[in-house]
């Protein structure tokens, strides 16, 4: 790999969601404020959407991150799991092991009766929310019912793909959509945006910022469309070909073999930035 080649002490352009490579840009703060402000004011259902490769599993991880200490999290990775099997996912996060299927909502909400006397605010973090079930999606309106006089007993956040809100817009799903108080959408990084992007990680990783030019910069922009994955996936196709080639910093060349190479990306038509015209 060229992490010594460059002098990087990790992969700037890793695909694996990194906190310690994260920047504060727009779309992603605004996002996360948006649901810790739904938290601090004791909202029940709360949804994040964004297009794939927008960052959303990131958000997701700098919220856990972050959370207050009187928050107990319920994290759901899995999207694949029907009502019955969601029940018993929470359950098992709330600490509920043994239990018959009839009484599990029962000692699920007893459970959260406990954790809000103890001062807690438990919150269910659903990621890719858009592939839940029917039947699961209705037990997530359920569990937001629970509540006592003056509170919820369950916070939720739901994260998705734009799929998710053309489901919630189905006229069987309405109950689950006037629920929801507070939404946030992760929009596509600007040119600006992307440069910082770029520099952010490649200076957190060890490596020098002038590794791209200005001109690179912008063409990944273009090539990208400003979605963070495809940013990565250039950047580290280009830092590649540059390593293999013993070349110091990425040439035109380098970055035109790298943006061709990535399926989604849009392609240019010439090997100089000045000159790459765009394909629609």
């Amino acid at each position: 790999m060229y992490l010594d080649y460059f002098g990087f002490e990790q992969l700037p352009f890793g695909l694996t969601p990194s906190t310690e490579l994260f920047l504060g840009l727009g779309p992603h703060y605004e996002a996360i404020h948006t649901v810790h402000s739904a938290l601090e004011l004791g909202e029940g259902l709360v949804k994040v959407i964004g297009e794939v490769g927008t960052g959303k599993t990131m958000v997701c991880r700098m919220m856990v991150k972050y959370l207050p200490d009187h928050v107990q999290l319920v994290y759901l990775p899995n999207p694949a799991l029907n009502g019955e099997e969601l029940r018993v996912a929470v359950a098992a996060e709330l600490g509920i092991e043994e239990h018959a299927t009839n009484t599990l909502v029962e000692l699920i909400q007893r459970r959260l009766i406990e954790l809000a006397r103890e001062g807690k605010q438990v919150v269910v973090f659903v990621d890719e929310a858009q592939a839940l079930p029917d039947d699961a999606l209705e037990v997530l309106r359920l569990f937001g019912n629970l509540e006592t006089e003056d509170r919820k007993l369950l916070h939720i956040v739901l994260i998705g793909q734009p799929e998710l809100e053309a489901r919630l817009q189905q006229h069987h799903l309405r109950q689950l959509r006037q629920r929801i108080t507070f939404s946030a959408y992760i929009r596509t990084l600007n040119l600006n945006e992307v440069v910082a992007y770029i520099d952010n990680r490649l200076e957190k990783s060890g490596g020098s910022r002038q590794l791209f030019s200005s001109e690179q910069k912008k063409a990944i922009w273009r090539a990208s469309r400003g979605i963070p994955r495809l940013i990565n996936q250039i950047g580290h196709k280009a830092l590649v070909v540059a390593s293999s080639r013993d070349e110091k910093k990425v040439c035109n060349e380098h970055l035109y073999d790298a943006i061709h190479d990535t399926y989604d990306s849009r392609k240019p038509k010439f090997k100089r930035p000045i000159f790459w015209g765009w394909r629609e």
